[in-house]
This record gives structure tokens, sequence and C-alpha cells, in this order.
């Protein structure tokens, strides 16, 4: 067949008949990200696109993250997976058990033959799509960490010092409290995200354990382990806040963080990736600090872990096709363009490099809040504690925690028989996993 096609192509040359140029091969992309998020993704591949003539990235919006990676599992199954698909954090253990299905970026890249260095990324964002032996799974994308942000004139107006937020949780109550004397009468400070504020991001930053062998990072079988005293006392305090409105509660997403922009909520813990939101909505001065700590915790705060999402690369692709998706791994990882990424969303540069070069270029000295983030992760060398989790089916277990957290606050439940369910319940889903998992 190859020899025919030469001599066809060569009697067509040769007749002055016009040969078309061969096809670019497609890249399909599916994605989770709406509004200005998807804006972005466009215009990357866009720009990928108009840089070579090889390769088209293709990129599909497939709804929430958990649509987005029940669609590509599904479509994998049935033989007709897309080439990328964004993975939200929580869906790594997921991904990893779905044999077959995934190609290691690690591998991709050296099959692909691309420059590629995993010490040129933060650790703190690597470690968490990586092996135990450090080799990349997959490629970090939108990383994002937990922040405070602080309505500075609502502090001013209650008679706190607008340069100096609190620090600790018992400051962030009698803030609240004064807050709330002042005028903001439904809400002194919340959180979007209930349970990776107050489970998944609280024991990493109090280097206190979320479940056995490193949170589910060295291996399926662990044990859910946040109905310690330190988590039980935090969400008694929630409780007790809960009751006058000085703590309220926002929801198990982030559909509660108009609160904050609209000047309801002057205090809100949710993603560093709020940035945008804040820059284009807020009316007021604000900025970002650390979570808040309990300063009777040997060691806090530790460090913060990361959110949001990386790429994976399906199984089951031709060479030429793995080979443009490592092109385009190496063309969202140039150094210029992760900076520029960075300072527009508020998502975490993914290289060293691109962190350096906005620092040496004053961005941070102008918009300090967006290195708040990058400061909690390398607050200190990551522990067992404090290194991520990896739990299968996290989108169910973090509906079940939420489900108990909303018992306690409703009064319904004690703080401790909350969390001793919540752990005792999601023991359950974790060993359903670990038995679909080893088949």
């Amino acid at each position: 067949m190859a020899s025919r096609f030469v001599t066809t192509a060569g009697f067509a040359v040769a007749m002055g008949i016009a040969v078309p140029a061969a096809a670019e091969t497609e890249i399909h992309w599916w994605h989770a990200m709406t509004g200005a998020n998807n804006d972005v993704i466009v215009k990357l591949a866009e720009e990928f696109n108009a840089s070579q003539k090889d390769y088209k990235v293709v990129p599909t919006y497939k709804g929430s993250y958990a649509d987005t990676m029940n669609a590509g599992i599904a479509a994998f199954r049935a033989g007709n997976a897309p080439h990328i698909m964004q993975v939200f954090e929580v869906g790594t253990a997921t991904m990893m058990a779905a044999k077959g299905a995934i190609k290691p970026v690690h591998e991709l890249m050296k099959d692909a033959g691309e420059t590629f260095d995993p010490k040129a990324y933060l650790p703190a964002i690597t470690g968490y799509y990586s092996t135990a032996k450090g080799e990349m799974l997959s490629m970090p994308f939108n990383s994002s960490s937990m922040v405070m942000w602080v309505n500075k004139e609502a502090l001013k107006k209650a008679g706190l010092n607008p340069d100096q937020p609190p620090k600790t949780w018992p400051e962030v109550f009698e803030a609240a409290k004064k807050l709330k004397a002042a005028g903001y009468a439904t809400c002194g400070f919340s959180t979007a995200w209930v349970t990776w504020a107050n489970i998944e991001q609280f024991s990493a930053w109090h280097n206190t354990a979320l479940a056995t062998k490193a949170n589910g990072l060295d291996g399926f079988d662990t044990e859910l382990k946040f109905n310690s005293p330190l988590h039980v006392k935090h969400l008694q305090n929630l409780v007790d806040l809960q009751k006058d409105k000085i703590y309220d509660y926002s929801g198990r997403t982030n559909t509660g963080e108009g609160r904050f922009t609209s000047g309801e909520c002057p205090l809100f813990l949710t993603s560093s990736a709020f940035y945008g939101n804040v820059k284009a909505n807020a009316k007021f001065d604000f900025t970002a600090a650390p979570m808040p700590y309990y300063p009777d915790v040997a060691g806090a705060p530790q460090n913060s872990i990361i959110g949001g999402a990386s790429l994976w690369v399906m199984g089951g692709k031709k060479p030429d096709e793995y080979k443009g998706v490592a092109k385009f791994f190496t063309f969202l990882s140039d150094t210029e363009r992760q900076a520029k990424l960075h300072q527009a969303s508020g998502y975490l540069p993914i290289t060293k490099a691109a962190y350096d070069k906005t620092k040496a270029d004053g961005f941070y000295d102008k918009f300090p809040a967006l290195e708040v983030a990058l400061k909690e992760l390398t607050n200190k060398e990551p522990t067992e504690n404090s290194r991520g989790l990896r739990l299968g089916n996290m989108v169910q277990l973090r509906d079940l925690w939420a489900e108990e957290i909303e018992a306690a606050l409703s009064g319904q439940k004690t703080a401790k028989d909350a969390l001793d369910s919540a752990v005792s319940r999601g023991n359950q889903m974790l060993r359903q996993f670990e038995r679909t998992a080893a088949r």
C-alpha cells in the first residue's frame, strides 16, 4: 500500500496535479472549565495550533469535574476516549485504579523524545500526581490551594487592623464577633468547599492524619482518622458559632463564594483561584491571608495541599497522537506562558522557573494576595500527613462527610457523633473501592 501511494503521489506531481497537504492530527481535550477559565483553555489551544502545523488540539467542555471524569472513563470503555482529560485532584486514585485507561506522563514524554525534567515542576504540586518513586502520572494544569480572603474595609469598620488579618482560629472567631457587631449580621466568616476547608486542608495545615497510609498515597488499604479530638473541637466551634451567625455555612462546593464578593461575609476561606472573580467583582479593598490554625497544636501551621486539576493522557492511542500530546505539554510548561497564566487566573505556576520569573518581575509586590497560596504550599517540608491525599470514590466521600457536618451544624448530631459517623461510613466506602481496584 505504501509504495502504491508513493507512485500515485509521484504521478500526480508529474502531471502538475495539486496534492493536498497531510492532514493535521487532531488531539481531543475534554475539560471542566467554564466562563473566563473556558476562554483560557480555548486560547491555549488556538495558540498551540497556530505554533505548528502537524497537530490540532480540539478542546471540549464536558460538564463539572465529576461529569468530565465519568464521561472520560465511560468513553474509554466504549473505545472512544479523548486523548487528554482534565481530572480534579481528588479523582487521582480513581484514575490510577482504571487499569490500562491511562498513559503515564513520564512514559509519554520519554517515548515522544520531549525534554522533560520532573524536578523543574513545583514538588508540592507534582507530588500529588506522582508515584512513590517520583514518576509523574499526569500533567499538573490548574493547581490552587486554600486561602482566607479578607475584606479590608470591613475589618477597618469593625475596629480591626486591615493590614494584619487574624492568623489563628481563636483570632478569627473574635474578629468575626466584632464584624457581626459592626453590621455584618448574617455572616462573620464562612468557607466554600466545606470538607476541603475543614477536613482536608485543616488536617494538612495542622500536620494531623486524615487517614492512615499517608492519607492513601501509600496504598488503597487506608483508614480514615479525622475524628480526632482536634477535628471534633474545630467542628464544635463552628456549630457553636453557627447559632449566632458568627460563622455561617455556605455549602458543599463554591456556590457560596458570592457572599464574599457581595460584601456579606468579610472573611471567607476558599480557593486561591478565586482571585480573578474577586478582582472583577469586589467593590472593596481586599487581600488574601494564610489559612488560620490553632496555636496550641505543636508544629502548626505545617503546609497546605493543592486543589484544582491535572491533565491525564488516555490509553490506546497511536504513537503519532501521543507525540502531539507530548508536544502540547511542552508548550504548556513554557516559563513565559505559565507565568502569564498564573498572573491572570490566580492558579499556581506549575514550574519553579515560572514562579521565579513572577517574583523577579515584581508581580507580588503589586499583588501580594497571589503569593499566599505558594507560601502555604512551601511553608514546611511535607510530612505523611501533608503530602496530599489519594482516596478512592472521593466525590462520594466528600458528599458523605458534608452530610455529617451538616447534621452537626443543624443540631441533629453532636460534633463527635457526626465525625465518628463520617469516618465509619467513609471506611466502608473505601473498602468497596479497594475491592474494585484490586480486580
